[in-house]
């Protein structure tokens, strides 16, 4: 799956896993060291998150049903919990650092292979 900053048509990841059941979304970057095979992770439906057993940072974006950006949170550290973001219906989360700059609220992205 690849995700694309429409306003740019810059590509923020372009192996992307999809978590849309119940125990991947669960699941989702828990237990492991680093993310590999893989640029981020896709939760669906999703409108906010957890980093317990998450060993690292990452940069998250809270995505509307219309793929706007509602929300971004950029490093967000292990053992923390964002608010729910009632707009939201999905999480794209990448790498700490991986988020591309200029990415803001309100901004459209494209998510292909879904």
């Amino acid at each position: 799956m690849i995700v694309i900053h429409k306003k740019t048509n810059r590509t923020i990841a372009s192996e992307v896993k999809y978590a849309d059941t119940i125990i991947s979304r669960m699941i989702g970057l828990m237990f492991v060291k680093e993310i590999k095979g893989m640029d981020g992770l896709l939760l669906d439906p999703c409108n906010s998150i957890h980093n317990c057993f998450v060993r690292f940072p990452i940069d998250v974006v809270f995505i509307d049903k219309e793929n706007k950006v509602v929300k971004i949170i950029r490093g967000f550290k292990p053992w923390r919990f964002t608010r729910i973001y009632f707009r939201a219906k999905r999480v794209l989360e990448l790498p700490s650092g991986k988020l591309l700059e200029g990415i803001e609220n309100g901004d459209e992205l494209e998510v292909r292979g879904v």
